[in-house]
């Protein structure tokens, strides 16, 4: 599933980002913000009216992340 699948309050382990091409910046800019395998992440805040943007947090930093972005995100509840 992806990370905006994931429920207000939940948290999940990161499994990888997806890539959309060879040098997709966006992907290498979540990498380095710190989605990467195995971080536990969780869902903070959805804004109203589709919860675009999304706001989750990864240890003690929050991102607001817009949903295009947070769909690229994998994730694995439970883990």
């Amino acid at each position: 599933m992806d990370l905006t699948q994931l429920a207000i309050g939940k948290q999940a382990n990161v499994i990888g980002v997806s890539t959309h091409a060879e040098d997709d910046a966006i992907a290498r800019r979540l990498l380095d913000l710190g989605f990467v395998a195995g971080e536990r992440v969780s869902c903070v805040a959805l804004a109203p009216w589709g919860g675009d943007p999304m706001l989750v947090q990864i240890g003690f930093t929050r991102f607001a992340l817009r949903r295009s972005e947070a769909e690229r995100v994998r994730i694995e509840v439970g883990a």
